[in-house]
């Protein structure tokens, strides 16, 4: 990566502009044009060191539940589970972690008996309960990843 790349995942991290031509916004700031930013921005995410572009929604803002779930998965049936799990559009995060229960994710849905529902879907096609965790208190953190000076 060159320095005009650090410069535009700087800005794209966090401060994506909501404009009609985003790219030429973000080439005005870094002094490429819009087709050169949109082609660096592509070439970086077929590299991999963008691995997603999007939205996030604060789920609690827009009335939405949310929660961890963990689960036990014997090794013959991870593959399966994880696809089941990822199939389901509200699901955030998916981890496999070296424990006893070895695949954690997170669950975004309308309400609480939408999770319940979701999490009884998945222990039926699969066969393994999920411990459902919904947070008592909230902690957010931002993650940003400095690429340019600051990063220095």
């Amino acid at each position: 990566m060159d320095d005009y790349d650090k410069l535009i995942l700087d800005i794209i991290q966090s401060n994506f502009p909501i404009e009609p031509r985003p790219y030429a916004v973000v080439g005005e700031q870094v002094g490429l044009t819009e087709a050169e930013v949109l082609a660096r921005v592509r070439k970086l995410k077929g590299q991999g060191v963008i691995r997603r572009m999007g939205a996030n929604f604060g789920s609690r803002e827009l009335g939405w539940k949310s929660t961890l779930c963990g689960a036990e998965v014997p090794q013959d049936k991870l593959d399966a589970f994880v696809a089941e799990v990822n199939s389901h559009p509200g699901v955030t995060h998916n981890y496999l972690r070296a424990h006893k229960f070895n695949v954690w994710f997170a669950l975004i849905a309308p309400t609480d008996e939408d999770i319940e529902t979701i999490l009884a879907d998945v222990t039926a096609k699969t066969g393994v309960p999920v411990m459902n965790l919904p947070a008592s208190k909230l902690f957010k953190i931002k993650v940003d990843f400095a690429m340019g000076d600051a990063a220095e």
